[in-house]
């Protein structure tokens, strides 16, 4: 006999943990099934444990440039043992924070592997549970292309295993994950290299935050190959030699790490039996309330391919829950104007259109743009210079801002309020007529003429 349930959400990370909260806040007897560890992706080895590791980068980078400022520090050494513990512990306490959060809302955590027997029936380790609503919100896995060797290297979710700090790092790849892991590990200390296929990084972004981190990179000592598919690696001696599809070594290294995207998590929920339709890239199609093809059956997060974000995946599940339990016809997500920060060094904030993307959509006439770049106040005195960039898009006669994009100390802080801005269908005028706030950085984007 299954045990009945309003809600069964298979996957207990942001995206799941956020819908069966907000069900259960609506009266929903709410399950969630789950085989690892509470939080997801996120919190266990993605953006929170990257962004401790972020953080002790940017302290790294303070103490060098301290000196400029009169303060007679340095650095002497680094003690990886130490940063893996304290963040290993935080993360610990996130899990049971999760836990906590479920049990004091009533919804009941499941562990185990669930598997459909239909659309609306689970089994998890022997236990079925039937459901009127189910949500899937299994999330995604590094990926691993098919080239020889290609074990030798470790993914984003092994380098947070990793127990010392690489004299020298090749990180494969030209998104996110690729520039952020590549800078936190040359500010402590490791020699690193990154490979891409094409030409240059973070190639979907705006050419003036590109360009300008091109630059930084290469002034920080990490070496970007361009051009470079690769063909295989190979081990040699104590250090594996990343070789072109060519067969030309590229690059040496102590470790390699695979960024190169992520695959969604349906290939082992026995997602067939539901009638579900699947891409054949495994991603599960929805429609802009987050349905699937068949009735009741939802999913959010990264399984579906669309932004993968955890705050969207966050976002996405409340405004269903909402919908689905809490009254609210016609509630849902708008995936437009989506900000999105780049933990790289420096930061990178945007929302809205690239330049390109915006002359594409409303054409070459009707598109301006505002541009500056700088070296911000705190590089006054320090002594390992940063630029800053920044760019508006504006488009029509009332210079609506239809893209605003930053690259430089406190661009992760302060896009959040321009954020806002570009939803709402801010003006050029209306930027302009903000008081600026001096001395920083952001204020040149209430200033730019």
């Amino acid at each position: 006999m299954a045990d009945q349930v309003d809600l069964l959400v298979l996957g207990a990370g942001s995206g799941g943990i956020a819908t069966a909260n907000r069900a259960s806040s609506y009266g929903a007897k709410v399950v969630v099934a789950e085989h690892g560890r509470l939080g997801g992706t996120c919190v266990n080895v993605g953006c929170v444990p990257k962004k401790v590791m972020w953080f002790g980068a940017s302290l790294a980078h303070a103490v060098d440039d301290a000196p400029g400022y009169g303060i007679n520090v340095k650095r002497d050494g680094f003690d990886w043992a130490v940063l893996k513990e304290g963040r290993d512990a935080y993360v610990a306490r996130l899990n049971q924070i999760y836990a906590n959060t479920l049990a004091g809302n009533s919804v009941e955590h499941v562990q185990g592997h669930a598997r459909f027997l239909d659309s609306h029936r689970v089994s998890i380790d022997g236990r079925e549970i039937s459901a009127e609503h189910v949500l899937i919100a299994t999330g995604g896995r590094p990926t691993v292309p098919g080239v020889p060797g290609a074990e030798l290297g470790i993914t984003s979710d092994e380098f947070f295993e990793l127990d010392h700090l690489p004299a020298s790092v090749a990180v494969i790849g030209a998104g996110y994950i690729a520039v952020e892991l590549a800078g936190v590990m040359q500010s402590f200390g490791s020699d690193v290299s990154i490979v891409v296929r094409r030409d240059s990084v973070l190639r979907s972004f705006d050419d003036l935050v590109r360009d300008t981190l091109m630059h930084e990179l290469d002034a920080d000592g990490i070496q970007v190959h361009t051009n470079s598919p690769i063909g295989r690696l190979e081990k040699n001696g104590d250090k594996i030699t990343v070789r072109g599809a060519d067969g030309g070594a590229i690059v040496e290294a102590e470790c390699v790490i695979w960024a190169v995207g992520r695959a969604p998590n349906t290939d082992d929920i026995d997602i067939t039996v539901t009638g579900v339709t699947v891409g054949d890239d495994g991603f599960i199609p929805t429609d802009a309330y987050q349905n699937t093809n068949v009735d009741k059956v939802y999913a959010v997060g990264d399984v579906t391919g669309r932004a993968p974000l955890t705050p969207v995946a966050i976002a996405a599940g409340r405004r269903l829950a909402d919908r689905v339990f809490g009254g609210m016809e016609g509630r849902h997500l708008v995936y437009e104007n989506i900000a999105t920060v780049v933990f790289s060094h420096p930061p990178i904030g945007t929302v809205g259109l690239t330049e390109q993307q915006a002359r594409a959509e409303f054409g070459d006439d009707a598109v301006k743009v505002y541009t500056t770049t700088f070296t911000a106040m705190y590089h006054a005195l320090s002594l390992h210079s940063r630029k800053t960039a920044m760019k508006l898009v504006v488009t029509g006669d009332e210079e609506r801002v239809v893209g605003c994009h930053i690259i430089g100390e406190g661009a992760d802080e302060m896009l959040q309020g321009f954020a806002v801005a570009v939803r709402m269908g801010a003006r050029k005028v209306d930027l302009d007529d903000t008081v600026a706030i001096h001395p920083t950085s952001a204020e040149e984007l209430v200033t730019m003429r």
